[in-house]
């Protein structure tokens, strides 16, 4: 892949999320942590996984990989989870700053926190994060169908007809 087409994907991403946060802003506090029985329990819980993961990724590529992910218990609220994905955004902004076409072809390795190593190409990882973070905000979408709210739509497709009319 190409910058453009990474830097058009994290876009795409990062208006997918905010939309997500933007509903979930808008839920009780109680709703947002209430114990779904999903595989991140809550919806601030999947919230927190899908911004910690976000966060690792970008640590791992940066050369200094975090030394554990974000925790539930680390942000108690949806509106701290929003702060570190907002910080998470604007540092994977000015990293890609950074990248070329060429960088995006080159590989970096790192230790998992279970220590196993794997060395992945940047478009590689960052292909990942999006989809990542694509599979949990469907999550988020269906705890909040569960709870009798209607969630809005992050899909790719409304992404490029929205920023095609800018």
């Amino acid at each position: 892949m190409t910058l453009q087409e990474i830097k058009a994907l994290i876009a795409y991403n990062s208006w997918a999320t905010n939309r997500i946060f933007e509903a979930v802003e808008a839920l009780p506090a109680e709703e947002a942590m209430r114990d779904m029985k999903s595989s991140h329990r809550s919806i601030h819980g999947t919230l927190t996984h899908l911004v910690g993961a976000e966060k690792m990724w970008l640590s791992r590529m940066s050369g200094t990989p975090d030394k554990s992910m974000v925790r539930p218990a680390d942000v108690p609220t949806v509106a701290d989870v929003k702060t570190i994905w907002e910080q998470t955004g604007f540092a994977l902004a000015k990293f890609l700053g950074t990248q070329s076409d060429k960088k995006l072809a080159e590989t970096f390795g790192f230790l998992t926190l279970t220590g196993e190593q794997f060395t992945y190409r940047y478009s590689e990882a960052l292909q990942h994060v999006v989809n990542h973070s694509t599979f949990h905000r469907g999550q988020v979408v269906a705890l909040m169908r569960q709870m009798g709210h209607k969630p809005p739509d992050t899909g790719l497709t409304l992404f490029i007809r929205e920023t095609k009319k800018t």
